[in-house]
Protein backbone atom coordinates (compact mmCIF):
# COMPACT_ATOMS: atom_id res chain seq x y z
CA UNK A 1 0.00 0.00 0.00
CA UNK A 2 1.31 3.50 -0.80
CA UNK A 3 2.20 5.72 2.13
CA UNK A 4 -0.33 8.36 3.10
CA UNK A 5 0.60 12.02 2.71
CA UNK A 6 1.01 13.65 6.13
CA UNK A 7 -0.58 17.08 6.46
CA UNK A 8 -0.16 19.76 9.13
CA UNK A 9 -3.63 18.84 10.41
CA UNK A 10 -2.50 15.23 10.81
CA UNK A 11 0.49 16.28 12.93
CA UNK A 12 -1.73 18.50 15.11
CA UNK A 13 -4.28 15.71 15.42
CA UNK A 14 -1.56 13.27 16.51
CA UNK A 15 -0.31 15.72 19.15
CA UNK A 16 -3.90 15.95 20.45
CA UNK A 17 -4.21 12.14 20.55
CA UNK A 18 -0.86 11.62 22.29
CA UNK A 19 -1.70 14.26 24.91
CA UNK A 20 -5.03 12.66 25.80
CA UNK A 21 -3.74 9.09 25.62
CA UNK A 22 -1.12 9.96 28.27
CA UNK A 23 -3.36 12.25 30.30
CA UNK A 24 -6.16 9.69 30.65
CA UNK A 25 -3.66 6.97 31.55
CA UNK A 26 -2.04 9.14 34.24
CA UNK A 27 -5.45 9.95 35.72
CA UNK A 28 -6.44 6.28 35.88
CA UNK A 29 -3.05 4.81 36.79
CA UNK A 30 -3.25 5.38 40.61
CA UNK A 31 -6.52 3.43 40.68
CA UNK A 32 -5.16 0.72 38.37
CA UNK A 33 -2.11 0.48 40.63
CA UNK A 34 -4.31 -0.17 43.66
CA UNK A 35 -6.41 -2.81 41.93
CA UNK A 36 -3.50 -4.76 40.45
CA UNK A 37 -1.88 -5.10 43.89
CA UNK A 38 -4.97 -6.89 45.26
CA UNK A 39 -5.54 -10.16 43.41
CA UNK A 40 -9.34 -10.35 43.88
CA UNK A 41 -9.61 -6.85 42.38
CA UNK A 42 -7.46 -7.52 39.30
CA UNK A 43 -10.58 -7.60 37.11
CA UNK A 44 -11.21 -3.96 38.01
CA UNK A 45 -7.77 -3.12 36.65
CA UNK A 46 -8.91 -4.56 33.32
CA UNK A 47 -12.15 -2.58 33.48
CA UNK A 48 -10.17 0.61 33.97
CA UNK A 49 -8.16 -0.14 30.83
CA UNK A 50 -11.53 -0.49 29.06
CA UNK A 51 -12.42 2.97 30.34
CA UNK A 52 -9.04 4.29 29.19
CA UNK A 53 -9.76 3.07 25.65
CA UNK A 54 -13.38 4.27 25.68
CA UNK A 55 -12.51 7.81 26.76
CA UNK A 56 -9.50 8.06 24.46
CA UNK A 57 -11.35 7.01 21.30
CA UNK A 58 -14.25 9.31 22.19
CA UNK A 59 -11.98 12.33 22.70
CA UNK A 60 -10.03 11.41 19.56
CA UNK A 61 -13.31 11.53 17.62
CA UNK A 62 -12.89 7.88 16.60
CA UNK A 63 -15.65 5.86 18.33
CA UNK A 64 -15.05 2.20 17.49
CA UNK A 65 -17.61 0.73 15.08
CA UNK A 66 -18.24 -2.90 16.08
CA UNK A 67 -20.25 -5.41 14.10
CA UNK A 68 -21.31 -8.02 16.65
CA UNK A 69 -22.01 -11.32 14.98
CA UNK A 70 -21.50 -12.66 18.48
CA UNK A 71 -21.67 -10.97 21.87
CA UNK A 72 -19.27 -12.71 24.27
CA UNK A 73 -20.73 -13.47 27.66
CA UNK A 74 -18.81 -11.83 30.50
CA UNK A 75 -19.38 -15.02 32.49
CA UNK A 76 -17.64 -17.24 29.94
CA UNK A 77 -13.97 -17.74 29.07
CA UNK A 78 -12.62 -17.34 25.53
CA UNK A 79 -9.45 -17.06 23.52
CA UNK A 80 -9.86 -13.93 21.39
CA UNK A 81 -7.75 -13.98 18.22
CA UNK A 82 -7.22 -11.05 15.81
CA UNK A 83 -5.12 -9.93 12.86
CA UNK A 84 -2.23 -7.60 13.66
CA UNK A 85 -1.29 -4.95 11.10
CA UNK A 86 -1.11 -1.77 13.20
CA UNK A 87 0.15 -0.26 16.45
CA UNK A 88 -3.48 0.73 17.04
CA UNK A 89 -4.60 -2.89 17.43
CA UNK A 90 -3.88 -3.25 21.15
CA UNK A 91 -5.70 -0.03 22.06
CA UNK A 92 -8.75 -1.03 20.01
CA UNK A 93 -8.64 -4.49 21.61
CA UNK A 94 -8.88 -2.84 25.03
CA UNK A 95 -11.98 -1.04 23.85
CA UNK A 96 -13.87 -3.99 22.41
CA UNK A 97 -13.16 -6.93 24.75
CA UNK A 98 -15.21 -6.43 27.91
CA UNK A 99 -14.35 -9.77 29.52
CA UNK A 100 -11.76 -10.10 32.27
CA UNK A 101 -8.80 -10.90 30.04
CA UNK A 102 -5.06 -10.80 29.55
CA UNK A 103 -3.17 -9.96 26.42
CA UNK A 104 -0.49 -12.49 25.57
CA UNK A 105 2.18 -10.71 23.57
CA UNK A 106 5.74 -9.52 23.15
CA UNK A 107 7.62 -8.28 26.19
CA UNK A 108 8.98 -5.08 24.56
CA UNK A 109 6.33 -2.92 26.23
CA UNK A 110 7.83 -3.63 29.67
CA UNK A 111 10.48 -0.95 29.08
CA UNK A 112 7.87 1.85 28.96
CA UNK A 113 7.60 3.64 32.34
CA UNK A 114 4.35 2.96 34.26
CA UNK A 115 2.67 1.39 31.23
CA UNK A 116 5.19 -1.45 31.23
CA UNK A 117 4.57 -2.08 34.92
CA UNK A 118 0.81 -2.15 34.39
CA UNK A 119 1.11 -4.55 31.46
CA UNK A 120 3.43 -6.84 33.39
CA UNK A 121 0.83 -7.07 36.17
CA UNK A 122 -2.32 -7.35 34.06
CA UNK A 123 -1.07 -9.17 30.99
CA UNK A 124 1.20 -12.04 29.98
CA UNK A 125 4.40 -11.04 28.23
CA UNK A 126 6.61 -13.36 26.26
CA UNK A 127 10.13 -12.97 24.94
CA UNK A 128 9.98 -15.03 21.75
CA UNK A 129 13.78 -15.28 21.64
CA UNK A 130 13.83 -17.00 25.04
CA UNK A 131 12.53 -20.57 25.05
CA UNK A 132 12.14 -20.53 28.83
CA UNK A 133 10.07 -17.33 28.63
CA UNK A 134 7.76 -18.94 26.07
CA UNK A 135 7.27 -21.97 28.31
CA UNK A 136 6.52 -19.86 31.39
CA UNK A 137 4.10 -17.68 29.41
CA UNK A 138 2.22 -20.72 28.13
CA UNK A 139 1.93 -22.06 31.67
CA UNK A 140 0.65 -18.72 32.96
CA UNK A 141 -1.82 -18.50 30.09
CA UNK A 142 -3.13 -22.02 30.70
CA UNK A 143 -3.59 -21.19 34.38
CA UNK A 144 -5.43 -17.98 33.50
CA UNK A 145 -7.87 -19.83 31.21
CA UNK A 146 -8.46 -22.55 33.78
CA UNK A 147 -9.22 -19.84 36.36
CA UNK A 148 -11.81 -18.24 34.09
CA UNK A 149 -9.72 -15.42 32.63
CA UNK A 150 -9.94 -14.94 28.88
CA UNK A 151 -6.92 -14.35 26.63
CA UNK A 152 -6.39 -12.02 23.69
CA UNK A 153 -3.69 -13.19 21.28
CA UNK A 154 -2.55 -12.02 17.85
CA UNK A 155 -1.17 -15.25 16.41
CA UNK A 156 0.87 -13.73 13.59
CA UNK A 157 3.51 -13.06 16.25
CA UNK A 158 3.80 -9.32 15.63
CA UNK A 159 3.31 -6.81 12.82
CA UNK A 160 5.31 -8.90 10.39
CA UNK A 161 3.17 -9.42 7.30
CA UNK A 162 4.95 -8.38 4.12
CA UNK A 163 1.69 -8.41 2.15
CA UNK A 164 -0.77 -6.38 4.25
CA UNK A 165 -3.79 -6.77 4.13
CA UNK A 166 -2.90 -10.47 3.93
CA UNK A 167 -2.06 -11.95 7.32
CA UNK A 168 1.31 -13.55 7.90
CA UNK A 169 1.38 -17.35 7.82
CA UNK A 170 1.87 -19.71 9.49
CA UNK A 171 0.13 -18.63 12.67
CA UNK A 172 1.95 -19.30 15.93
CA UNK A 173 0.52 -22.38 17.66
CA UNK A 174 0.12 -20.92 21.16
CA UNK A 175 -3.44 -19.51 21.01
CA UNK A 176 -4.79 -22.71 19.48
CA UNK A 177 -2.96 -25.13 21.78
CA UNK A 178 -4.23 -23.14 24.77
CA UNK A 179 -7.82 -23.15 23.52
CA UNK A 180 -7.67 -26.89 22.83
CA UNK A 181 -5.95 -27.62 26.15
CA UNK A 182 -8.58 -25.76 28.18
CA UNK A 183 -11.43 -26.65 25.79
CA UNK A 184 -12.57 -23.03 25.51
CA UNK A 185 -13.98 -21.36 22.37
CA UNK A 186 -11.88 -19.20 20.07
CA UNK A 187 -13.54 -15.90 19.10
CA UNK A 188 -12.03 -14.54 15.87
CA UNK A 189 -11.87 -10.75 15.58
CA UNK A 190 -11.25 -8.89 12.34
CA UNK A 191 -9.68 -5.44 12.48
CA UNK A 192 -10.90 -4.16 9.12
CA UNK A 193 -9.20 -0.80 8.66
CA UNK A 194 -6.78 -0.14 11.51
CA UNK A 195 -3.84 -0.37 9.13
CA UNK A 196 -5.39 2.38 7.01
CA UNK A 197 -5.79 4.55 10.12
CA UNK A 198 -2.33 3.89 11.52
CA UNK A 199 -0.10 2.27 8.88
CA UNK A 200 3.04 3.35 10.75
CA UNK A 201 3.35 5.51 13.86
CA UNK A 202 1.07 8.28 12.60
CA UNK A 203 -2.73 8.26 13.08
CA UNK A 204 -4.85 9.31 10.10
CA UNK A 205 -8.37 10.07 11.30
CA UNK A 206 -11.09 7.55 10.45
CA UNK A 207 -13.58 5.41 12.35
CA UNK A 208 -12.05 2.07 13.45
CA UNK A 209 -14.12 -0.85 12.16
CA UNK A 210 -14.15 -4.26 13.82
CA UNK A 211 -16.05 -7.52 13.36
CA UNK A 212 -16.50 -9.93 16.29
CA UNK A 213 -17.23 -13.33 14.78
CA UNK A 214 -19.13 -16.35 16.00
CA UNK A 215 -17.03 -18.56 18.30
CA UNK A 216 -15.22 -21.61 17.03
CA UNK A 217 -15.63 -24.35 19.60
CA UNK A 218 -12.79 -26.63 20.67
CA UNK A 219 -14.63 -29.15 22.85
CA UNK A 220 -13.50 -32.62 21.81
CA UNK A 221 -10.54 -31.33 19.78
CA UNK A 222 -6.94 -32.40 20.42
CA UNK A 223 -3.50 -31.59 19.03
CA UNK A 224 -4.25 -33.54 15.86
CA UNK A 225 -6.85 -30.87 15.04
CA UNK A 226 -4.38 -27.98 15.45
CA UNK A 227 -3.73 -27.18 11.78
CA UNK A 228 -7.42 -27.43 10.82
CA UNK A 229 -8.31 -25.09 13.67
CA UNK A 230 -5.65 -22.57 12.64
CA UNK A 231 -6.93 -22.64 9.04
CA UNK A 232 -10.53 -22.15 10.13
CA UNK A 233 -9.60 -19.09 12.21
CA UNK A 234 -7.34 -17.70 9.48
CA UNK A 235 -10.07 -18.06 6.85
CA UNK A 236 -12.69 -16.45 9.09
CA UNK A 237 -10.57 -13.33 9.69
CA UNK A 238 -8.92 -13.07 6.26
CA UNK A 239 -12.14 -13.55 4.28
CA UNK A 240 -13.65 -10.61 6.14
CA UNK A 241 -10.60 -8.45 5.40
CA UNK A 242 -10.74 -9.43 1.71
CA UNK A 243 -14.46 -8.61 1.52
CA UNK A 244 -13.87 -5.20 3.10
CA UNK A 245 -10.99 -4.46 0.74
CA UNK A 246 -13.09 -5.39 -2.29
CA UNK A 247 -15.93 -3.12 -1.12
CA UNK A 248 -13.62 -0.14 -0.51
CA UNK A 249 -11.24 -0.49 -3.42
CA UNK A 250 -11.23 2.70 -5.51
Amino acid sequence: MPKKRISVFTYLYNAWCIFWLIAIFLLLFPFILIFIQIKPLNAWGTKLTNIWADVFFLIAGMPIQIEHRFRPSKKETYVFVANHFSYLDVAVGMGIVRNYFSYMGKSSVKSIPLLGYMFAKLHIQVDRSDKNSRTVSMMRSKKALDNGRSLFIMPEGGIISKEIPKMHQPFKDGAFLLAIGSQVPIVPITFLNLYDIMPDKIIHWALPRVVIHEPIFTVGLNKDDLEDLKKKVYDTIQNEIDKYQDEHRH
